[in-house]
């Protein structure tokens, strides 16, 4: 059973603005006080969702606080109770305040790069690849905590309610956006950089039976759509782009575009075109058309 608020406190005030000069504490708090603004102008616009906007949002002390109990009450089931994911979300990223910083920059990432995205709040409650990521950096600490039976428990539930398989061993970044998310999935020895958006039915795997250092590596600042497959222990470059439903077996270099089943790099593998945004951050899938 879903657990209820167990924190309620004084609401904090609206800031319109960050000074840069209190770091990334500052940056957090912001966010933060954002995301209980926009609850409560929700909460006022829907009466019907006042309950679960106060339980979820509104009555915690903190983002660190709401987002354990929501991926609580999300991830739960008859036998792993969500006070148990509570009490191990919130002491996980408690742990390490790297954990929450990597959370504001995904949650940054969504609300500039997806124009579907209307608030903060709007992601941390809805957002299913979000909140996969976010769950899968606990499991993440836990293996590497060596606490593998706990962190594969989280993976399995992951996958079967957002419909994204990332194995807890596989490094991700932070700026991630999962766009739409269903059908992702991350083998266990993937490298996934920073600022990087992956659109849905994106696999990067492996090529066969053989362990070790079998998955992608992903550069920071990379775009993958729809439907790509990423096969095997190749690198794609800082700010490259993978175009949708391309199968990519070989290193792409930085700022480059593969294309293509088996892909292609535009402009031939000789001399690739390089581009000069960062198509991670742009989420521009379509320039590589007029080169071709």
């Amino acid at each position: 059973m879903p657990i209820q608020s167990r924190t309620a406190t004084s609401q904090p005030p609206m800031t319109s603005s960050i000074s840069s000069s209190n770091g990334v504490d500052n940056e957090d708090e912001y966010v933060w006080t954002e995301i209980k603004a926009e609850a409560r102008r929700d909460a006022e616009s829907e009466p019907a969702l006042a309950s679960y906007l106060y339980s979820t949002i509104i009555s915690h002390s903190s983002l660190t606080r709401s987002l354990s109990f929501h991926l609580g009450n999300k991830l739960c089931s008859s036998t792993l109770l969500s006070t148990l994911l509570y009490d191990l979300f919130l002491n996980t990223f408690s742990s390490d305040q790297s954990l929450l910083s990597a959370t504001v920059a995904d949650l940054r990432a969504a609300r500039q790069r997806d124009p579907a995205c209307i608030s903060f709040a709007h992601c941390l409650l809805n957002y299913k690849g979000f909140l996969a990521i976010q769950a899968h950096r606990v499991a993440h600490k836990l293996w590497a905590l060596n606490r593998k039976p706990i962190a594969l428990a989280l993976h399995s539930r992951i996958a079967d309610v957002f419909s994204v398989d990332i194995h807890p061993a596989a490094r991700v970044g932070k700026g991630i956006l999962l766009d739409h998310a269903t059908g992702v999935v991350i083998g266990e020895t993937a490298v996934v950089g920073n600022n990087v958006s992956i659109l849905h039915h994106v696999t990067l795997g492996g090529t066969g039976k053989i362990g070790g250092d079998r998955h992608p590596k992903i550069g920071d600042g990379v775009l993958i759509g729809a439907g790509a497959t990423v096969l095997g222990n190749v690198k794609i470059g800082e700010g490259a782009k993978i175009g949708a439903g391309s199968l990519v077996m070989i290193d792409v270099p930085p700022r480059t575009t593969a294309v293509g089943n088996p892909a292609r790099l535009v402009g031939g593998k000789d001399q690739p075109k390089v581009h000069e945004d960062v198509p991670g951050e742009s989420m521009d899938h379509t320039s590589f058309i007029y080169v071709i």
